[in-house]
């Protein structure tokens, strides 16, 4: 069966981007696919992170995996720091990744801005310990959105040149597994930007863990503009944040914004608002409700992670010597 990597950082309010672009995707992979679902912690240090906090957001993102539908039965889930693997093969890819192909990744120019002299290695180096991630296991396939495309690419580059370098072909080249509609949710507050889980207003995002009243709210307080909704598609163009409301409900609906502009055709979006509320609220609603459960039984939730290290690790360790093998060094 072909295997599929990917993971999400634990730094706090998982949204309805996360939801809809990832992890609501991943649940029908399970079904297919030998699936790993990492919580990338060490990748969420590249930025400073308070330690209880982080803890805590590690747990509530694996809560959020598994009340969406993972199942740790079927799937492996564990925090990345776990298996110490991650970090060792990252340096030995590290060690065949030119520094002109990590020069030209927008990621780092993005979060560094104008203070890159001061950037932390680990920022700069993040792509590496990506492709690490997923060649550790040697995954097939990694389900990827827009924004991280450029970083498969760069895996994939990666694989290669280790291939190369040792005349082996030990890493299979990973294949982007792309994400259907809604893989780009944009803010409720401004619909030229994504929706973000660092956006300072929290009326920007409807977050995982939101009970139904904050959802209501947040859906009431949207941007959108004073004209009806259109009969076609067509007619959002231009239309920032109606388009973003018609096609968070097509996600949620599981249909497409052809047929939510026929439904709600010359409706205004006082209306249509509330009818994105119900929706959003019976969509995530169990959701929320299920994460608050798990949250509060961290026993249970460190439990799935500390089974999953251990399946992953197995993995891990048999591949690195493997790699060890391969690279010539010596090992016990």
């Amino acid at each position: 069966m072909s295997r599929i990597f990917s993971g999400v950082q634990p730094t706090g309010n998982l949204h309805l981007g996360n939801y809809l672009g990832a992890i609501r995707n991943w649940v029908a992979l399970q079904e297919d696919f030998e699936c790993i679902f990492c919580i990338v912690d060490l990748h969420a240090i590249t930025q400073p992170q308070d330690p209880d906090d982080l803890r805590a957001h590690t747990r509530e993102v694996t809560a959020a995996y598994i009340a969406a539908g993972i199942d740790p039965e079927k799937c492996i889930i564990f925090n990345q720091s776990m298996v110490p693997e991650h970090s060792e093969l990252a340096w030995i890819l590290a060690c065949t990744t030119p520094l002109g192909w990590l020069n030209r990744m927008t990621q780092f120019k993005e979060k560094a801005g104008k203070h890159r002299e001061n950037a932390g290695l680990g920022l700069y180096a993040y792509p590496v310990l990506m492709a690490a991630d997923i060649l550790l296991y040697r995954a097939t396939h990694v389900p990827v959105g827009d924004d991280q495309k450029q970083h498969l690419e760069l895996s994939r580059d990666i694989a290669g040149a280790f291939n190369r370098q040792y005349g082996v072909d030990y890493f299979p080249l990973p294949e982007p597994r792309i994400l259907g509609a809604a893989t780009r949710v944009m803010s409720l507050r401004d619909g030229a930007n994504k929706m973000s889980k660092s956006d300072a207003s929290d009326y920007s995002r409807l977050n995982m863990t939101d009970d139904a009243d904050a959802i209501a709210l947040k859906i009431r307080k949207a941007r959108t503009d004073a004209d009806p909704l259109p009969e076609t598609p067509a007619g959002l163009e231009g239309r920032a944040e109606a388009a973003n409301l018609v096609g968070i409900y097509a996600a949620l609906a599981e249909t497409g914004a052809e047929d939510v502009c026929h439904q709600f055709a010359g409706k205004m979006f006082s209306e249509f608002k509330n009818e994105l509320s119900d929706l959003a609220v019976a969509r995530l609603g169990p959701i929320a409700e299920k994460i608050g459960e798990l949250k509060a039984d961290t026993g249970h939730v460190d439990g799935i992670l500390r089974r999953g290290a251990e399946r992953a690790g197995a993995m891990a360790k048999q591949h690195l010597r493997e790699i060890q093998d391969i690279i010539g060094l010596l090992r016990p």
